[in-house]
């Protein structure tokens, strides 16, 4: 979570300031990237906008597009097109910040899609224009999925981009030793939104500060002080400039780097001491001339949960029902080439603590729980907490391949059917894991174990144990029912590539 603050380009500044114009920044060759993409992104939506309405208008006249069209209903389209395309330029679809990451985009372009057809309708009835369904029909589906798929094709492009080192974002930190190092591997970890640190300041109340801050083996270069922002911005080439906290800076010296850096046409970020809390959970309330942000509370039960364990019961008979014939041949397969029973049967603990069963097609041969001391030193999980071996001696060949394809877990939604677990939710934990939970991990027992979650599309198995319990808390902390539907769908593509899977 990040707030910026600033202008949205550089073009459309003016600053007139007693200090002079504005400068010819470096940043000025970070910024080329992005104005060439979002001329590309508003060309892009110019084109479909005009297709679609070409097809509507088409469409809805079939068979005969031409007789019956006239000027009331071209002016209809015209005003239609134009609208839109405003809307979803003055509603800053196409901004910067949301380039290549975060659903903001998605979202933006649904609500000025919405606006214009609600308007537009509207405005028909109140000016008697008729506008045939069958083309609002063909329109406002066509055109709001053709936008979507665009911006999705355009994020596919810079992500591959990025991953060449193209398109991204030279960062320049602000704040104290520990908050930049925190950031660092946040924008490591993150590596598709396309932040690079090049440099960091770190405050003058710093007991001893080198010149340097080694994060995981990367050298950070600090360039100075919170009041040398500018210049280390121009030493680094930096075209962000990331505070990452302002109790250094104040009121005074955060509203003064606003200046400086709007002078040399470099963008600015705060990040908010709040972490891994969604957007939806958070809502900006001036008070007092201060931007205050106010922090919902997570909610662990409610309508929302009842609808979702009525969803859950209904997609596990769905998915039991559609995969039974696969469930009966891993049966068979289990059964066939391993002694010992069809289904591995273990203690979890799920809501609230509570311990129960859960069922999985057995992978590993007969007695294997019992020869985890003897493979302890092998461990290869991170954490000391769980246990995880890439080429673990106790799994059978078709255990293997089982879990490369994730059917082992398919009888878990019997589980879900029982009430012990949910489709969506955090790793479902051994007794001796929770155990070793402190009160900040004991969070994730606050809602049930999940099929899959957040771990489960971030790479599983080669996940760290911290960064397993950074994603179990997210989770829990900012549950809600699109999380679940978007984990559903990012499953799919995880099970699809097997990463983390064995």
């Amino acid at each position: 979570m990040s707030v910026h603050v600033g202008v949205e380009t550089k073009s459309e500044l003016s600053p007139v300031r007693a200090f002079g114009p504005v400068s010819s920044s470096p940043a000025k060759v970070g910024e080329d990237w992005r104005q060439e993409y979002r001329r590309r992104i508003a060309v892009s939506d110019s084109v479909t906008v005009v297709l679609v309405i070409v097809l509507a208008q088409v469409v809805s006249m079939w068979p005969h597009p031409i007789e019956w069209l006239t000027p009331m209903k071209v002016g209809a389209s015209v005003a239609l097109g134009g609208l839109w395309m405003i809307a979803l330029a003055r509603g800053r679809s196409r901004h910067q910040s949301m380039l290549g990451e975060g659903s903001d985009e998605y979202e933006r372009v649904l609500l000025a899609t919405g606006q214009v057809f609600g308007l537009g309708a509207l405005a028909a009835i109140v000016l008697g224009v008729g506008i045939a369904r069958s083309y609002l029909m063909i329109a406002l589906p066509v055109g709001l999925g053709a936008l979507l798929l665009g911006r999705y094709l355009w994020r596919r492009d810079i992500l591959r981009k990025r991953s060449s080192g193209k398109c991204r974002n030279s960062v320049l930190l602000v704040g104290g030793h520990a908050s930049v190092v925190a950031t660092t591997r946040s924008f490591v970890r993150n590596a598709s939104a396309g932040y690079d640190v090049v440099g960091a300041c770190i405050p003058r109340r710093a007991t001893a500060v080198d010149d340097h801050i080694m994060v995981d083996g990367t050298r950070i270069p600090v360039f100075g002080n919170e009041f040398e922002v500018v210049d280390a911005m121009r030493s680094s080439i930096a075209d962000t400039v990331v505070v990452t906290g302002t109790e250094d800076l104040g009121q005074v010296g955060l509203r003064t780097l606003m200046w400086d850096l709007e002078a040399e046409g470099v963008d600015l970020v705060v990040s908010p001491v709040v972490a891994d809390v969604s957007k939806a959970r958070l809502m900006f309330r001036p008070v007092a001339g201060l931007p205050l942000i106010h922090v919902a509370r997570p909610r662990y039960e409610g309508a929302n949960h009842r609808l979702s364990a009525v969803f859950n019961a209904m997609f596990s008979v769905l998915i039991i029902l559609l995969v039974s014939p696969v469930m009966a041949a891993a049966a068979i397969a289990v059964k066939a080439t391993s002694k010992g029973s069809i289904f591995y049967k273990a203690e979890r603990i799920g809501l609230n603590g509570k311990p129960f069963l859960m069922y999985k097609f057995r992978t590993m041969v007969q007695g294997a729980d019992q020869q985890v001391t003897d493979l302890l030193g092998d461990n290869e999980g991170a954490g000391g907490v769980l246990f995880k071996m890439r080429a673990d001696p106790r799994i059978t060949p078709v255990g293997r391949i089982l879990r490369r394809l994730s059917i082992d877990e398919l009888p878990q939604f019997f589980n879900v059917l029982r009430g012990e677990m949910s489709v969506v939710g955090p790793r479902p934990p051994l007794r001796r894991e929770v155990e070793m939970y402190d009160d900040e991990v004991a969070r994730r027992l606050y809602v049930k174990p999940g099929i899959t979650g957040l771990w489960q599309i971030s790479g599983r198995s080669d996940l760290s144990w911290e960064d397993s319990v950074r994603l179990d808390s997210s989770y829990v902390e900012n549950w809600s029912v699109a999380q679940d539907l978007s984990i559903i769908v990012r499953t799919v593509s995880a099970v699809v590539k097997s990463d983390g899977a064995y």
